[in-house]
């Protein structure tokens, strides 16, 4: 099969939402007793923050959490002396720049494959074709993840499945912005073999041919993999713009005829650029 995933540039960050939601729940049903310690106390208060109350006052806090307004006053005194809160003017605390420090942490947490899926579950509900995520790994290509389409005929990519380097859009997409030495030395050392009529096996064709994706921003295979998919990909790049994989879908080509391509050449781009920016995002 054509080993195609792939285009362009910074994978829909998404915000992760506060892990500590759940504990509203002890506040506002009463059963805040049961949980004493100061620990469970100060994590409550952070939890009482909120897209319609982003700025909270003791006498608030002391209701929500069923204390005294002096004790509440002494917790958020002590949020605020690590940094989790800091006063708001006139009156109340928001939250503080240690909250946002972990929010930055827990977003730079968050790997590849877990910006990129939701991307890739949009563009193949979009062109309804399978959506490949790879990386190169030395001379091959790995699968990272895959979005399968509804068709009755379905593909064979798998995560985990290693393709050439040489054949499909995918691997065309990972190689195009390499330095020219190294494109080199893996033609040189890791072969060009052929796996169809079409596939490109020349070192000469294949600078060419690398040559033209990169102006073209876009790398589009019909049947050099496989005789009968036909591949589209774009890279996906982190905060350095290094091409670090591709996004791609791969179909049965007479699915996709000609007319066709223009549209579903588009969305991989947008789907490669958006992945591309939720990257920077969560990284920053």
């Amino acid at each position: 099969m054509d080993a195609d995933c792939g285009h362009r540039l910074l994978h829909s960050g998404r915000t992760p939402q506060p892990v500590l939601k759940f504990n509203t729940m002890f506040c506002m049903t009463g059963r805040y007793r049961d949980r004493n310690s100061t620990a469970d106390r100060a994590l409550d208060i952070l939890a009482l923050f909120s897209d319609d109350r982003l700025v909270l006052g003791g006498q608030e806090v002391a209701e929500q959490l069923g204390v005294a307004r002096s004790t509440a006053y002494r917790y958020l005194q002590s949020l605020a002396a690590s940094g989790f809160v800091e006063e708001a003017r006139p009156a109340g605390y928001r939250l503080g720049p240690q909250v946002f420090e972990l929010a930055r942490l827990a977003r730079k947490g968050l790997g590849l494959s877990e910006v990129a899926r939701p991307v890739m579950e949009e563009l193949c509900a979009s062109v309804g074709e399978t959506v490949l995520l790879t990386r190169r790994a030395g001379s091959a290509v790995i699968c990272l993840e895959r979005e399968e389409s509804d068709h009755p005929v379905r593909l064979s990519y798998e995560r985990g499945h290693v393709l050439p380097i040489n054949a499909g859009a995918a691997a065309l997409a990972l190689l195009a912005w390499l330095p020219e030495a190294e494109i080199d030395d893996l033609a040189t050392h890791s072969g060009l073999p052929r796996f169809t009529g079409a596939t490109v096996t020349e070192p000469l064709a294949l600078r060419e041919r690398l040559a033209a994706i990169r102006a073209a921003g876009v790398a589009v295979t019909r049947g050099e993999l496989d005789p009968d998919v036909l591949g589209v990909a774009a890279p996906v790049r982190n905060e350095r713009a290094e091409v670090i994989a591709a996004v791609s879908i791969a179909a049965l080509s007479h699915r996709v005829p000609d007319e066709r391509l223009p549209g579903i050449t588009e969305a991989v781009c947008d789907a490669a650029e958006r992945i591309s920016r939720n990257l920077i995002v969560v990284t920053a």
